[in-house]
C-alpha cells in the first residue's frame, strides 16, 4: 500500500481530536483524521447526553411523586421502562447524527478509518500495514472503562456507561460499582424511576467532594433515597443463570448475598493509550503510561507529538477536550513555533439532586499551596428562601478566598442549582475577582443565588474584609 504523507495526523475523532482538526486547519492544508472505532463522540454516545436524558425521565417522575406537599395530588405514578429507554435512545441517536453530519463534512481526503499504532515518532502504521508519515502528531484517542478486580468474572450481566443505555427496558434491580460522578448520576436516576438501587464504593469518597462536611451532608441526603455505602467491603460478585450475586458486609453489620439483574460498573476510566506502542516514540511516560505532556502547550516532551482530550488523564471533562484540542491542534499546525494556551478556570458539576459542583481551587489544592492564608465562607440552604419556595432546601455551598488579597480562589457546593452557580464563581475565578467584588454584582430577589451571596459575605467578614452578616436582613429577604 502506498503510504500517506501529511503534516499532521490527528489519532481519533471524538471531541477533542475534531477539536484539533479544526484548529490544526487554520494552520496547515495538510491534516489527516484517524478513527479507529465508530464515529461519534464518548458524550453523544454513552456520555454527557444520554445520561442526561435518563435523569431527565427520574425528575419527572420524583416530581410527580413529590408534589403532594404543594397541595398537588398525583395518582398512580407507574414508569414504564421500555418507553424511557426508547426515548432515551431516540434522543441519543439524535445527538449522534448530529455528530456524523459534523464528520461527513470533513473532506474524505482528510478522513482515514483505521487502526494505527506508532513505528516511530513520525510514523504511524495501520493493522494492514499501511504507513502514515507525519511531521507532527496529535493523540486524542480518549478513554475506555476500568474495572475492579471483583467485577473481571463478569460478562453477560456487566454494564459500563458504553453498553447501559442500550438496555430495551429498565431493570429491576441494579447493583452500582463506583460512587463517582457517573455511579450517583445514574444510581440515583435508575432508583427513581423504581428501579431497586445499591451503590458500593471503596476509601469512602462520593462524586469527587473533597470537602468531609459536604461528603458527609451528600451521603446522608443520598441515603434517603437508596443504599449507598462509599466504603463497602464485597466479598464476592458472580454471574448466574438469571443475573448477578453479589455478597457483602451490610452496613447493619451482616453479611448478605443479593441478587441484581445487573452490575453497572462505574469505576473509573483509563486513557485507551495501549495499543498505541508508545515504548516506540522514545517519549517519557508516567506511572500510568501517560506520555509527560506541558499541560498548556500539550506538547509531549520536546517531541513533534502532542496529546489531548481524556486520552491525556488531565481533567476529562467535554469542555476541557475542546479547550485541548484546539491547543494541541493549533500547536501541532504551526509546529515548531509552540504558544501556551488558555486552561478555563477548573468548573465541574454533578447533575444529582441536589447538584455537585467544584470551582477552581479545591480543598486539597488550597491546603497545600495556600496553607493557613485562605478563609472559608459557608451557608446552608435548608433555611434558604426560593429553596423553601420550591422545597429543595437541601445543602451546602462553601466558598474560598486569599487572606490579604480577598482573592477569590474557588468554591465546593452540594445543593439546588449548583450547576448555575458553578458558573457564576467559575466566570469570578477566571476574571480574578475579590469577593468584595463580587459582593457588589446584583443579586435579584428572590433566587437561590441569595445564598451564594450569604456565603460571600461570611467570607468576607472572614478576611476581616467585611462586617458580620445580619441574620434576617431586609435587602436579603427571608432566608436569604
Amino acid at each position: 500500500m502506498k503510504p500517506i504523507d501529511v503534516n499532521v495526523a490527528i489519532v481519533g475523532a471524538g471531541t477533542a481530536g475534531m477539536g484539533a482538526y479544526r484548529a490544526a486547519r487554520t494552520q496547515t492544508d495538510s491534516v489527516l483524521l484517524i478513527e479507529g472505532g465508530n464515529y461519534g463522540t464518548t458524550c453523544a454516545r454513552f456520555g454527557c447526553m444520554p445520561s442526561k436524558l435518563l435523569i431527565a425521565a427520574a425528575q419527572a417522575a420524583h416530581q410527580a411523586r413529590h408534589a403532594g406537599p404543594f397541595g398537588v395530588r398525583v395518582q398512580g405514578v407507574t414508569v414504564d421502562g421500555a418507553a424511557v429507554m426508547a426515548h432515551l435512545q431516540r434522543e441519543r441517536d439524535r445527538f449522534v447524527r448530529l455528530v456524523l453530519e459534523t464528520i461527513d463534512a470533513i473532506a474524505p481526503a482528510d478522513r482515514l478509518k483505521a487502526k494505527v499504532r506508532f513505528q516511530d515518532a513520525q510514523t504511524l502504521v495501520t493493522e494492514q500495514g499501511q504507513l502514515i508519515r507525519a511531521q507532527r502528531i496529535v493523540i486524542a484517542t480518549g478513554s475506555i472503562p476500568v474495572l475492579v478486580p471483583v467485577l473481571k468474572t463478569l460478562s453477560a450481566r456487566l454494564l459500563t456507561n458504553e453498553n447501559v443505555f442500550d438496555l430495551a427496558t429498565l431493570p429491576t434491580r441494579l447493583a452500582v460499582f463506583g460512587p463517582g460522578v457517573l455511579g450517583m448520576e445514574l444510581a440515583q436516576a435508575m432508583s427513581r424511576l423504581g428501579v431497586q438501587v445499591k451503590v458500593f464504593g471503596a476509601g469512602g469518597g462520593i462524586a469527587g467532594i473533597q470537602d468531609a462536611a459536604i461528603r458527609d451532608y451528600a451521603n446522608a441526603s443520598f441515603n434517603d433515597e437508596l443504599y449507598l455505602d462509599a466504603s463497602a467491603q464485597v466479598e464476592s460478585v458472580k454471574e448466574t443463570a438469571t443475573g448477578v450475586a453479589v455478597c457483602y458486609l451490610h452496613r447493619d453489620g451482616a453479611w448478605r448475598t443479593e441478587p441484581f439483574d445487573y452490575v453497572l460498573a462505574a469505576t473509573g476510566r483509563a486513557p485507551d493509550l495501549a495499543g498505541l506502542a508508545l515504548a516506540n516514540t522514545g517519549l517519557e511516560l508516567n506511572e500510568r503510561g501517560v506520555p509527560v505532556f506541558d499541560r498548556f502547550t500539550l506538547q509531549c516532551g520536546n517531541s513533534s507529538i502532542f496529546i489531548a482530550g481524556d486520552a491525556s488523564n488531565d481533567i476529562p471533562l467535554l469542555h476541557e477536550a475542546a479547550d485541548q484540542g484546539r491547543i494541541a491542534g493549533q500547536n501541532a499546525g504551526r509546529y515548531p513555533e509552540i504558544q501556551p494556551g488558555l486552561r478555563s478556570t477548573p468548573l465541574a458539576v454533578v447533575f444529582t439532586d441536589p447538584q455537585i459542583t467544584s470551582v477552581g481551587h479545591n480543598l486539597k489544592q488550597l491546603k497545600q499551596h495556600f496553607k493557613d492564608r485562605f478563609a472559608e465562607g459557608v451557608v446552608s440552604f435548608e433555611d434558604q428562601g426560593r429553596s423553601r419556595v420550591m422545597l429543595r432546601n437541601r445543602g451546602i455551598l462553601k466558598v474560598y478566598a486569599e487572606q490579604g488579597s480577598g482573592l477569590f480562589l474557588g468554591a465546593e457546593m452540594f445543593g439546588p442549582a449548583a450547576e448555575h452557580i458553578g458558573h457564576l464563581l467559575a466566570w469570578a475565578a477566571q476574571q480574578r475577582m475579590t469577593v468584595s467584588s463580587m459582593l457588589d454584582m446584583p443579586f435579584y430577589h428572590p433566587v437561590i443565588e441569595e445564598g451564594l451571596r450569604t456565603a460571600l459575605r461570611d467570607l468576607n467578614h472572614k478576611l476581616l474584609i467585611g462586617p458580620a452578616p445580619v441574620t434576617g436582613c431586609i435587602d436579603c429577604g427571608p432566608g436569604a
